[in-house]
Order: C-alpha cells, then sequence, then structure tokens
C-alpha cells in the first residue's frame, strides 16, 4: 500500500482493528495506520467510546473486528464478555487486547510485558522500595510487572479502600490510602491523576517532597507526552519512564497479536515518534 492513498486501498476485504477507551486520542491509531501502510497490510484502525461496552464487545464480534485495544475504564468489566483469557491477561485479571479469531474472542495483557520489558532497559534497581499508584486495571500489571521483576518492597498506594486493599493482599504489597510519609525509590503512576480531559489534568499524584526524594519516577499516562508528574521529576532532575514508552511498546505487541507480523526496533521508533505527531 505504499505511495497509495488510503482511499485507493480500503476495500470489503480490509480488516479493521480499533480501540476502546474512555478519553480516545490519536496516538494507536497514527502507530497502527503508520505501519500497516508502510508494511503494505490491508488494515486499517480507528479509535471508539462508548456508553455500552457490552454491545460494543458485542461488535467486535458481530462484525468481524479483527482486533481491539481496551484502555480505562473497562481493562475489567470486559473479562466476562470475551471467551477466552490468555495467560497475560488471566495473572493479573485485567485486560487490553481483545483478538477476534472467526468469532472467537480472546484477551490478552500487553501492559504487564511492556513494563517489565521497560523497568529492565532502564535499568532500574530492584532494590529500591516501590509506590504503585492507583487500583485499577493498568495499577494490577504495574504490581504485577514490579513482583515479577524482583522489586521486594512494594506498596499499592490507592484511594479506594475496597480494591487498594484487595491488589496489596493479591501480591504481597502493603497498602497505604496516600503517600504520607512514604518516600520510596520508584514512584509509578498507574492512577489517571494528570490524564488529559480528565478532572486531575493539571494534578500530580504525590507531593513534590516524594517526587524530591525518588531516584526513578515512572508514569504510565501517554497522554499528554509530559505529564505533571514527569515534567516536575524532570525539573528535579529524577531519572524518568514515560508513559509514551510504555503505550508504544505494549502497541507493538498488539501490533504483532492482529496482523502476524513481529516489529524491528527502529519500526517500533518510528512508529511512536509519528504516533506522537498527533
Amino acid at each position: 500500500m505504499t505511495g497509495s492513498s488510503r482511499a485507493d486501498t480500503i476495500s470489503k476485504d480490509t480488516a479493521l482493528c480499533m480501540s476502546l477507551s474512555g478519553r480516545p486520542g490519536n496516538a494507536g491509531t497514527r502507530f497502527h495506520n503508520f505501519l500497516y501502510n508502510e508494511l503494505g497490510l490491508d488494515f486499517v484502525y480507528k479509535a471508539f467510546t462508548t456508553t455500552d461496552i457490552t454491545a460494543a464487545v458485542a461488535g467486535i464480534r458481530a462484525l468481524g473486528i479483527r482486533g481491539c485495544a481496551i484502555s480505562m475504564p473497562w481493562k475489567e468489566d470486559v473479562i466476562p464478555l470475551v471467551d477466552e483469557l490468555d495467560a497475560s491477561a488471566a495473572a493479573i485479571e485485567s485486560v487490553n487486547t481483545i483478538v477476534n479469531d472467526a468469532g472467537r474472542l480472546r484477551a490478552y495483557n500487553t501492559d504487564y510485558s511492556a513494563l517489565r520489558l521497560l523497568l529492565r532497559s532502564h535499568d532500574v534497581p530492584t532494590d529500591l522500595a516501590v509506590a504503585v499508584l492507583g487500583s485499577g486495571g493498568m495499577a494490577k500489571a504495574a504490581v504485577a510487572a514490579v513482583r515479577d521483576e524482583g522489586f521486594a518492597a512494594v506498596t499499592v498506594v490507592a484511594r479506594n479502600p475496597a480494591t487498594g486493599p484487595a491488589l496489596a493482599d493479591k501480591y504481597g504489597a502493603a497498602y497505604a490510602a496516600t503517600m504520607g510519609d512514604l518516600r520510596p525509590g520508584l514512584i509509578l503512576n498507574a492512577s489517571p491523576v494528570g490524564m488529559s480531559g480528565g478532572p486531575d489534568a493539571a494534578a500530580m499524584p504525590v507531593p513534590s517532597e516524594a517526587v524530591a526524594a525518588a531516584e526513578v519516577v515512572f508514569d504510565v499516562i501517554h497522554l499528554p507526552s509530559e505529564t505533571p508528574l514527569i515534567r516536575h521529576a524532570r525539573e528535579l532532575g529524577r531519572r524518568v519512564i514515560h508513559g509514551g514508552e510504555v503505550a508504544a511498546l505494549q502497541a507493538a505487541e498488539q501490533f504483532t497479536l492482529y496482523t502476524g507480523v513481529a516489529l524491528t526496533d527502529d519500526q517500533i521508533t518510528r512508529a511512536r515518534a509519528f504516533s506522537q505527531g498527533g
């Protein structure tokens, strides 16, 4: 398809992939379509939101949509709506990817593997104490990732008095409702605080004193490209890992699940750069 317009190439046989998000953006759409075009694949990708997740997932099956990325707030809600959970999703009871094979929906979690890879590639010392902020689907992936990477001192920091302690108990972590006097070496934000379009878009999820005391600050949010937390951490000279890196790696794994094509590091880098352009 390289060199052709999309209007020339999209047909009744073109495979559709999509995303479902409470606050959809353009990054995933640009990432996937850039690679479809470059690799000459007869696919197209579109972002959606919904007020009826049950009907939306039924539509994936009924319309033969090849794959769907699942974002907040539905990473747990879709579990009873699919036919099968891959081990990556079953282990943490959270889904971010659905693959449709001839009407059978299999769910995966590519966030988990992306988080583990980034902790390793950034050489984050496993002897650091960790605070994982949040208790939703992404927080589940984050707590499982730090545990499986060998971090021993982990605290789940979450306001929800039900899901926070439950997540901590599941993985043998400590629990705190707020940061309080905690000063971990690694802060990993898996909450929506700082996300574009949300009620706390301009806020930081932890006090400045905690950021100053940290060695590494990891924010999984990719919209905006630099959250208030990441911006403040940079100002203080902390090492940072930002959500754009998570988004690119988990999207690359999704791409392979949908198309069967494994991407090179160079392709991922260029698609990520393109995805951040709009």
